[in-house]
């Protein structure tokens, strides 16, 4: 389980740092295996502002600078083909260790004049981006404000989960759990209903209440899905996890937020108006089980003692519940109607049905070791309002 400080700090109201976070979390039995702070490498790198930029008189290459920084003005040689006046970049200061090159900056002159600093490119402070140049911000960033700040940087804790304590595989739980140490006050924030413009007209009727014994859903019409907002795709990037789409980016934050798996189906490509979750089912005349291509584009064999999501009057099997949806009513760009599932699946069940199929989906790896009851309507509620 990896989580970034500030996606913490959204839960938890302190002012503890990466370093303290991990020691509290060790004590209270969590098993920190990596803290990656990148804000360490970024910190003597600042923001600043090229005055003047003129011809280096023995290098066709080369630029000397003035440029404002946090430490004043400085006089800079730089190569980067985009150095002009006006432009905003990155200074780093004598004695900077610069990550992408490998080397600590030493006052040294370069064609015969002292370059006091460096302006630098992406691929010099290690982050995604073009490299052809210096980096080219935008205008409006004050002189001196530190890298870290401007590329949103953010400490990651990872650490191993006990199987008795599913609670910590959502950052909430891991907030209230730091909170009842002392590290800093819980933020409990009530999550408001969303009242529905008219009735669902699909249906869901549970026919294996020992393997689903609650399922909650809700229609969702006209959306526009696409890639996600900014702040979202980052904050998935930042754990390790791939945008999709906004639909699917959104259960998949609420699981890590929250330890809610949801599942998201493109309503258009539901047969008929009734979801019905049962076991799954053999052919009556060939006695072979039912299969479902799934998300991974993998096919699979349903035995009776799986939860298998269908529709076409519970005919076609379209998600196996708690562990991965199908392939032919997953969401995509094309999707405007979606039909949102938050449900509760049994979790020996579930761990039996990953055991046996060999998958180790995020939503099965939280059914399995236990779901919050109480949170099938709050997620459903939570994720209406984020679509």
């Amino acid at each position: 389980m990896k989580f970034t400080l500030s996606w913490l700090k959204n839960h938890l109201d302190t002012t503890a740092d990466a370093a303290a976070v991990a020691d509290v979390m060790t004590m209270a039995g969590l098993e920190v295996e990596h803290v990656t702070d990148p804000t360490v490498a970024l910190a003597p790198f600042s923001v600043a502002r090229i005055v003047e930029a003129v011809q280096h008189p023995n290098a066709d290459r080369l630029r000397v600078c003035q440029v404002e920084t946090v430490d004043g003005m400085k006089e800079i040689v730089c190569g980067a083909p985009n150095a002009r006046a006006g432009l905003v970049t990155i200074y780093a200061p004598i004695g900077a260790y610069v990550p992408g090159l490998g080397v600590t900056l030493v006052e040294k002159p370069v064609r015969g004049i002292v370059s006091n600093g460096m302006l630098c490119s992406a691929s010099e402070l290690e982050l995604p981006g073009e490299s052809d140049g210096i980096l080219d911000l935008p205008d409006a960033i004050p002189v001196g404000t530190p890298a870290a700040q401007v590329f949103g940087a953010d400490p990651v804790i990872d650490f191993e989960v006990t199987p008795n304590r599913p609670d910590w595989l959502g950052v909430t739980g891991i907030a209230r759990d730091l909170a009842a140490t002392g590290l800093g006050t819980f933020k409990d924030y009530e999550i408001a209903k969303v009242h529905g413009a008219f009735d669902c007209p699909i249906q869901v009727r549970i026919e294996a209440p020992d393997l689903c014994p609650i399922f909650a859903g809700r229609l969702i019409r006209g959306v526009s899905n696409g890639p996600s907002p900014a702040w979202l795709q980052t904050r998935l990037a930042s754990i390790g996890l791939r945008s999709i789409n906004r639909l699917v980016d959104v259960t998949n934050l609420i699981a890590y937020d929250r330890a809610r798996p949801l599942h998201v189906y493109d309503a258009n490509t539901l047969v008929g108006t009734e979801i019905v979750v049962r076991g799954g089912q053999a052919s009556t005349e060939t006695g072979e089980p039912e299969h479902l291509i799934a998300l991974d584009g993998k096919t699979y064999a349903v035995g009776p003692e799986m939860a298998v999501i269908a529709d076409a009057g519970g005919e076609r099997p379209i998600g196996l519940g708690g562990v991965m949806g199908g392939e032919s009513t997953g969401c995509s760009d094309a999707t405007t109607d979606v039909f949102l599932e938050s449900a509760w699946f049994d979790p020996i069940a579930t761990a039996q049905t990953g055991r046996t199929l060999t998958i180790n989906s995020d939503a099965q790896y939280r059914f399995a070791r236990g779901v919050d009851t109480a949170s099938v309507v709050p997620g459903l509620e939570l994720a209406t309002r984020l679509i």
